[in-house]
């Protein structure tokens, strides 16, 4: 189904709307367009987790392809520059692009020759591949390639001016050392002719960042030099890699990607019944889920892991981990590795807090966030119910005692329970707490000081839930049930009859929020609501008249004064509308599950999240963007890839499949 020809590659708007993606399970990645320009500060054929999950670098930027074949030159490359030309323009030689899994592959067409080349990375390993080969050709065809490199921190872009970077060769390539103690870059083409080359390509075009009010120029190093003459039917692979040693057979590296990928389908298959009759693009998500997941070595767990919360720009952040986990590993069939994340969190409880974000740069976690620890009870538990790992359950359960113990009292921010009603409050001026979180300098979008409708969902589940957790270990529920009761109670005060709807936000600086936002949609598909059925209803009926679209839920309803429907522009203007009416791709999956337990038709349900089947061929390819736009046509913004919009989706179409 991710399979084009001319008429998308061949359209150079068209081809560069849409990304690729690959990624190495250690927070490296490579990525950028199907029409082989570079569009973001991102995009790049190597960007390493030297500090695994973090310390990326973009180290390699792209290969420039030039092959001569019949007495005729053809350029593949497609760059864009800063005055505004486009040379060369070799997607208007893409005769066709897809995914094999995870994997790009182009074929280009030079005369009657077709050239195929493919791009994934070593799982393990800051080592990426790509790999040309003839498919059909009359004659031998030359392949020169001019490897580009870079050694910035990804977010950065670059200046050649003074930049000497040595370049000295290897055997079977070269190797560059960018400066002093940064990590060697290994450029090695076994079987092709290698020269060390040192010319910098100044002003890169990067009309992505150029939206974002970002520097928008790049400038790239020509560092070395490959030349091969092959057969049809033969094939070149092009190593890129900063480890010692990487492995440069081709073919062999090529199986094992294929067979890792083979592997995570067949324990899906293994683990959901239904796998074996659902739709081609669920196995797409299948593998998106995977892209996500990466290790977080400690000094006392080096089998620690976490989960990249999208690409390109974030890291791991608690709230993101927590809330994607279920539909990552455990709807995928792989409960072992909700485990390990569970175990490798637990080691940053601190006050009673999971830490929010681990900066790129490797300093101390933050820890401003109200929801991420919630949400761990709900992982918690949803991975014991699929494992019955009842030595999880006995080693976290006194963290998970010191967290509700910590919220009772209070802890960081002004978290803490209300002792007249049991519900949660949080909030201080200047700092934000729940998922609306963007903040520009001093401003708060989206203060939400008080007590939010989510964030008492979530304490009404996590108390629950450690009744349940008491009962598997043998232990009175009595105070944990009269607790959960209470706030149950104490919920109630959330109904606002003259809207139909819950206020998002009890006693607030400004006093009560009706602002009909979709945060009050998880009190009724977490697994237990504090809502009764009618009041279901009318929130779910309410939600989809305003803030459903076919790609997820608006985080404003449109008659609002302060509605944002169009995400884009300066990072001041973007992050006014991010939680503003901007439509959040995660939010889908909890409304279809919401949608079925208020209405009872898991069909009906389901199908709410098929046009997202669609947005798979589109922008950040086979897998699904961060955010879109609240006004049609819902255009994709953001991240091209996000953890929880891949597994709220796959998780959520999984569960209404079921039979109960």
């Amino acid at each position: 189904m991710l399979d084009w020809g001319r008429e998308i590659c061949g359209d150079l708007d068209t081809a560069e709307r849409r990304e690729w993606l690959c990624t190495n399970g250690l927070g490296g990645y490579a990525s950028g367009t199907v029409a082989g320009s570079l569009t973001r500060r991102y995009h790049g054929l190597l960007v390493a987790a030297l500090r695994p999950p973090l310390g990326r670098r973009r180290v390699v930027a792209k290969l420039e392809e030039d092959v001569e074949y019949g007495g005729a030159g053809f350029a593949l490359s497609t760059d864009r520059w800063a005055d505004g030309t486009v040379a060369p323009t070799g997607h208007r030689l893409l005769e066709r692009f897809h995914l094999e899994g995870t994997t790009p592959v182009w074929t280009y067409a030079c005369a009657d020759a077709l050239v195929e080349k493919r791009v994934w990375m070593e799982p393990g390993a800051n080592t990426t591949y790509v790999r040309y080969r003839i498919a059909r050709a009359s004659a031998p065809l030359a392949l020169t390639l001019r490897a580009l490199v870079n050694h910035c921190d990804y977010h950065g872009t670059t200046r050649a001016e003074g930049w000497v970077m040595a370049v000295a060769p290897v055997d079977g390539g070269c190797r560059v050392d960018g400066f002093d103690g940064a990590a060697p870059v290994l450029l090695l083409a076994p079987g092709a002719q290698a020269s060390p080359a040192h010319t910098w390509y100044r002003r890169f075009a990067l009309p992505r960042e150029a939206e974002r009010g970002l520097d928008a120029e790049d400038d790239n190093l020509h560092a070395a030099t490959f030349k091969a003459t092959l057969q049809p039917g033969q094939a070149l692979t092009v190593v890129l890699s900063t480890e010692t040693a990487p492995a440069t057979d081709g073919e062999a590296a090529w199986q094992r990607r294929q067979a890792y990928e083979a592997d995570l389908l067949a324990r899906w298959a293994r683990g959901w019944p239904g796998a074996a009759t659902a739709p081609a693009w669920l196995r797409h998500l299948v593998l998106a889920a995977d892209q996500f997941v990466a290790r977080r070595p400690l000094a006392d767990e080096p089998a620690g892991m976490t989960v990249i919360a999208g690409y390109h720009w974030f890291g791991d952040w608690g709230r993101d981990t927590m809330v994607a986990l279920p539909g990552l590993a455990l709807a995928t069939g792989r409960p072992e590795l909700a485990v390990r994340v569970l175990r490798t969190f637990a080691r940053f409880v601190d006050q009673g807090m999971l830490p929010n974000r681990f900066p790129d740069d490797g300093e101390s976690p933050e820890y401003n966030t109200v929801d991420a620890t919630l949400w761990w009870f709900e992982a918690v538990r949803a991975t014991h119910a699929a494992t019955g790992d009842d030595g999880l359950l006995k080693d976290l359960f006194p963290a998970l005692e010191n967290v509700v113990d910590w919220h009772r009292r209070g802890t960081r921010y002004g978290i803490g329970e209300d002792p007249v009603d049991g519900l949660l409050r949080a909030g201080q001026p200047g700092v934000q707490l729940t998922w609306m979180d963007a903040k520009v300098d001093d401003w708060v979008v989206t203060p939400r000081i008080g007590k939010p409708v989510e964030i008492n969902a979530l304490w009404y589940n996590a108390l629950r839930a450690m009744a349940g957790f008491t009962r598997r270990l043998q232990r009175s529920a009595a105070p944990w049930d009269a607790a959960a009761d209470r706030v149950r109670e104490g919920f109630a005060r959330f109904w606002c009859e003259p809207a139909g709807h819950c206020y998002d936000v009890l006693d607030g600086p400004g006093g009560d929020d009706r602002s009909l936002r979709p945060n009050q949609i998880l009190a009724i598909s977490l697994p237990e609501s504090p809502l009764p059925r009618d009041r279901q209803q009318r929130i779910v009926d309410a939600c989809a008249r305003h803030l459903l679209t076919s790609h997820g839920l608006r985080s404003l309803a449109p008659g609002d004064p302060a509605y944002r429907g169009h995400y884009g522009g300066p990072q001041r203007e973007r992050d006014g509308a991010y939680h503003q009416g901007t439509v959040w791709g995660w939010l889908l999956g909890p409304f279809a599950l919401a949608h079925a337990r208020a209405h009872g038709d898991r069909a009906a349900a389901r199908a709410l999240l098929l046009p997202l089947a669609h947005h798979l061929a589109d922008y950040g390819v086979g897998s699904i963007a961060e955010i879109f736009d609240g006004d049609p046509p819902f255009a994709p913004r953001g991240c091209i890839a996000q953890a929880w919009s891949v597994s709220e989706t796959l998780r959520a179409w999984q569960a209404l499949s079921d039979a109960r």
